[in-house]
């Protein structure tokens, strides 16, 4: 690694800290970049996960009071999360990439087009009540309606040990859909899901020996600043700020990646 291709990823790897803890989708700021530097993609994609990790861990921790108002939420979805992150580490070493990238681009279109008509489509659905809390969310949520999010939360979760850019994006719709309203506290729910999503698939492409620990290391520690800025920053800003930087970085995620098929 020569010192100009670690300043590019320490650069790229702090802006991707922040959009991971604002929104998801900074895969789509540091795998391009790994693939310029000419990193082999399947390696690119598995260091990307584990240098990553660290800052999706900050931005946890910078919203760790709205996601243990969702704890209710979280013991349900976090063994999911494992598994679906497992499975999803599994498939990228032992299938080719661009075989799931061929879909990704009508995934995050999809997953943004529903985040920009949650509002309207919540209310005449009549899905969730009240201030709209993860706790109140839980509480109203039928049996089949928490079955239904913790299969969406299983495909999120292999599609981001997979692959994972704009993963956060699908998290954050299917909780809004589930009944969470409060942009932060969907952010919070979103920030541990994807730290747990980082870390299952990482530890696995460490044992697999895939990894490039020299570009980790650099990515990692600029995600940590990016990670926690990111996190502190999502919480000043008014819900509807937050929704619209989730819905235009989903048409940039969208645009990237039709444009890599």
């Amino acid at each position: 690694m020569t010192l100009g291709d670690a300043l590019i990823i320490f650069v790229t790897g702090v802006f991707a800290g922040a959009v991971n803890a604002v929104a998801g989708g900074g895969t789509l700021l540091t795998f391009p970049v790994l693939l310029w530097l000419g990193r082999d993609p399947i390696l690119a994609n598995a260091t990307n996960a584990l240098a990553l990790w660290p800052g999706s861990l900050a931005g946890a921790y910078a919203l760790r009071r709205e996601a243990y108002a969702a704890r209710a939420i979280l013991r349900w979805l976090l063994p999911i999360g494992v598994l679906g992150s497992f499975i999803g580490g599994v498939l990228l070493l032992a299938t080719p990439t661009r075989v799931f990238s061929g879909i990704v681009p009508f995934l995050v279109l999809g997953a943004t087009l529903l985040l920009a008509v949650q509002r309207p489509l919540k209310a005449r659905l009549q899905m969730g009540a009240g201030d709209g809390s993860a706790a109140q969310a839980a509480e109203h949520s039928s049996a089949k309606r928490a079955m239904v999010l913790g299969f969406a939360q299983l495909l999120v979760s292999i599609y981001g040990g997979y692959f994972g850019a704009a993963a956060g994006i699908l998290m954050l719709a299917a909780y809004g859909l589930f009944g969470v309203t409060d942009i932060h506290q969907r952010n919070g729910i979103k920030n541990v899901l994807a730290t747990v999503n980082n870390g299952v698939a990482s530890a696995y492409f460490v044992f697999q020996g895939a990894v490039d620990w020299r570009d980790a290391l650099v990515l990692s520690v600029s995600a940590v600043i990016g990670g926690y800025v990111g996190g502190a920053l999502s919480r000043r800003l008014s819900q509807r700020a937050v929704e619209l930087i989730v819905i235009t970085i989903g048409i940039a995620a969208t645009l990237v990646l039709a444009l890599r098929r």
